[in-house]
Parts: C-alpha cells; structure tokens; sequence
C-alpha cells in the first residue's frame, strides 16, 4: 500500500465542505491521519479567507485511478472547474506525494511544488509527517517547516471537530 498525503482546502461554506471530504475520504480508505485545520488569506487572487489540512493515508490504488476518486470527490461537494484557476472554490484536495514517487505519473507532477511554497501546506504536512523526508529536497518536513520564511504567509489554527 502506498503512504500518500493530500492537501484539502476550501472558502466556501469551509466547515461543511472539509468534514464532507473527511468524512468521503474516511469512507473510501479507512484511517486517516488529519493535520490541525488552518487558515490562511486566499494565494493568487482575492477572496475570503481559506481553511487547509493535510491527510495522510494508504492506498492501493495508482495515481491516476486516486486523481480520478479526489475529483470525483471535489465534484460531489459543488467543485465549479468552468472560473480561474484561482478563485473560490468549495473543495480543492491534492495529491502532495505518493510514497516516494518523482516526475509526472498518469498527468500528476510528484511531489506537488506547493510543498515547499505555501505555508497552508508545508506547516501542517510536518505537523503530521515531520521525519518524512521529501522525495526530491531530501530535508524532513519538519526541517523544510524550520528553514521556511514563516512571516512570508499569515497562517493561524482553528478549532475544529471531526467526525
């Protein structure tokens, strides 16, 4: 089984839209590991503010086939694809790394290169996963979090309840 982790986020009706996710993602593939929910300005464009996590889980399915079951996912929650790329959204999920796999696998470029550019990303990934080592870096999360200009994004947790 491959040890994948996701980023989920969400500015739109946030609460309700991430337990859906939690709650799908649950379903589809048993334990999660959950990361603290944050939130953070919307990156990119204007827009109210976003509530991201990161989830570990494990899986037998390859990265196209788990591509397909996360979209199906974000399109079940209202995911509107027809406006920017950056813009509101109700559900975002993305696959951050699959194991330890590199390069463009079923039209998905491992690791995701949001990793190592947004705090709503890399603080709760070394949160959950901080002695992972990053597939290309090489450094832990946790050392990727310490060495990250953490004044740069404005990120804060927020209470938050699931199941």
């Amino acid at each position: 089984m491959a040890q994948v982790y996701l980023s989920l986020g969400s500015n739109i009706n946030r609460a309700q839209y991430i337990r859906a996710a939690l709650d799908a993602l649950a379903g589809q593939f048993g334990d999660l590991q959950v990361s603290r929910v944050f939130e953070s300005e919307a990156v990119g464009f204007l827009g109210d503010n976003f509530y991201n996590l990161v989830v570990g889980l494990h899986t037998d399915l390859p990265v196209g086939q788990l591509a397909l079951c996360l979209r199906g996912i974000e399109d079940a929650n209202g995911r509107l694809r027809s406006g920017p790329m950056f813009s509101a959204r109700t559900l975002d999920i993305d696959i951050l790394t699959y194991d330890n796999l590199t390069g463009a696998i079923d039209g998905v470029k491992l690791p995701r290169g949001e990793i190592v550019k947004n705090a709503f990303v890399l603080q709760p990934l070394a949160e959950i996963a901080p002695e992972v080592l990053h597939p290309v870096e090489q450094k832990t999360y946790r050392q990727l979090w310490d060495e990250y200009d953490q004044a740069s994004q404005k990120l804060w947790p927020v209470e938050f309840n699931w199941p």
